[in-house]
């Protein structure tokens, strides 16, 4: 009975709540058991407060049995990355130089999944400041992905990705600056939605109009749902577009047909696996078979990489302008060779490589008048060895050059995610769907195609391959 609930959705969650046959209580025990049983393999979690989700999911519970829920994800278990704040609980976003004091506010996405019922009751590893694709820095040490213990889950929403994908909860929160929803989306082997930047309230501010938030799940009904609740307003966030009162799950399973698609293996950066560009091919397949019509695009963004490398550096440099020598020597050491990289960027530097951001995004915004869609893999290699940078530091000298697939679309501000739809030597594999700015319908109509035609109900079994046979 426990692990039924384990792996439940989200939204069958909810129907047996309504229909009074589980309890949001059973479903908070069931967690917990399976959260207690994984993490020592994991290392997903860097806060765990049982007493707070106990008493959310009893006082769920009462509404429930009265009648009365309070929103569509009442009583639903989800995990916070450590990104965001949660009143009473400290952001330390996997630094030793944040404050342990408790926050006094939620932040915008977590306002909202709270007044919809949701159940709050641990946040999720992140690297420093949330500066690298993958998870593991100084405070928490290394997080570590499901499918095999010995790999990286990717980053920086790692913690978030590795409680989904093992069961743990159906749900949990993610920030993306530069594909860090899509990156553990696709080592982990599930779907993650990174919005259009303005559609969810945010205040996130650690990389500026790069930076957007959103979440994780297993399946691509419960990410539409989990987006219905997370663009409600926030007047906090000036920068938000206005609500527009869009039902993500209406419509859903509308298919493809008639839509231009575009599939372009590497962006011209020409660094894919030849197996990881070929396991992208059934998810591809599907969607013409749904009435897509697909063809091969020449799109290269490779000259974008400068102004990312800029706007990265400078974001994270100004982060940390304030630290003393003692909290600069704790720093991550490769965020602090970052830093120190950044100090010698000028204005007239930062300023034209936002330039560069702008032509891209109109770039983009002209691709995408002929294009409903764009086709790429989601990360070009599969998930890596947990607690290094990069897989090769000849080839791959910093995280965005074996990720440089997900990052432009930081840039360009586009809505993008990662659906799975395969694996590679037993790891999981995503493809990304990017759309037109505020086009998250057609991708979600897009995800949901290649998931009826991909998923294999395949469950992690916490091997180990680094370990002799």
């Amino acid at each position: 009975m426990s692990d039924d609930l384990n792996w439940l959705s989200a939204r069958e969650m909810v129907r047996r709540f309504a229909k009074g046959d589980v309890s949001p209580v059973d479903v908070l025990e069931a967690v917990l058991a399976r959260l207690h049983a994984v993490n020592p393999l994991l290392n997903a979690i860097c806060l765990l407060d049982e007493a707070q989700g106990r008493n959310l999911a009893a006082a769920s519970a009462e509404r429930w049995r009265r009648g009365r829920p309070i929103g569509p994800l009442d009583g639903v278990p989800i995990a916070i990355k450590d990104t965001g704040h949660v009143a009473g609980w400290p952001t330390r976003i996997g630094s030793h130089a944040t404050a342990t004091s408790p926050s006094a506010e939620d932040t915008p996405g977590v306002a909202r999944l709270r007044e919809a019922g949701a159940v709050l009751f641990c946040k999720t590893t992140t690297p420093e400041f949330g500066w690298k694709g993958i998870t593991h820095g100084p405070l928490t040490g290394i997080t570590r992905n499901p499918w095999d213990i010995s790999r990286t889950p990717g980053g920086s929403s790692g913690g978030s990705a590795a409680l989904v994908a093992a069961g743990v909860v159906p749900l949990a929160t993610g920030g993306d600056g530069g594909g860090s929803i899509r990156i553990p989306a696709a080592f982990s082997g599930v779907f993650g939605l990174k919005p259009s930047y303005g559609v969810v309230p945010n205040l996130l501010g650690l990389l500026g109009p790069l930076a957007v938030y959103g979440g994780l799940s297993r399946d691509v009904a419960d990410s539409a749902l989990m987006l219905n609740v997370l663009t409600r307003p926030d007047a906090r966030d000036s920068f938000a577009i206005p609500d527009r009162g869009i039902d993500y799950l209406d419509g859903l399973d509308g298919g493809v047909a008639g839509m231009k698609i575009a599939w372009s293996p590497d962006l011209g950066f020409p660094l894919a696996d030849p197996a990881v560009i070929a396991g992208m091919q059934p998810a591809i397949d599907a969607l013409a078979k749904a009435g897509a019509d697909v063809k091969r695009a020449d799109l290269d963004l490779s000259a974008a990489q400068p102004a990312l490398e800029v706007i990265w550096g400078t974001s994270h440099a100004a982060l940390v302008r304030d630290f003393d020598g003692a909290q600069l020597a704790a720093l991550d050491p490769g965020l602090l060779r970052l830093v120190i990289a950044a100090q010698d960027i000028s204005a007239s530097e930062l300023h034209a490589a936002y330039a560069d951001m702008r032509a891209l995004s109109q770039q983009m915004h002209a691709f995408h008048r002929d294009c409903d869609l764009l086709l790429t893999p989601t990360v070009p290699i599969t998930a890596f060895a947990a607690g290094i940078d990069t897989p090769d530091a000849t080839r791959f000298p910093q995280w965005f050059d074996w990720t440089p697939l997900t990052w432009p679309f930081n840039l360009t501000r586009q809505p993008a995610a990662s659906v799975p739809c395969g694996f590679v030597e037993g790891l999981p594999i995503g493809l990304q769907i990017v759309g037109p700015m505020f086009g998250e319908a057609k991708i979600l109509r897009a995800s949901r195609c290649v998931e009826r035609a991909c998923a294999t109900g395949a469950r992690p079994n916490f091997v180990d391959r680094s370990a002799p046979a």
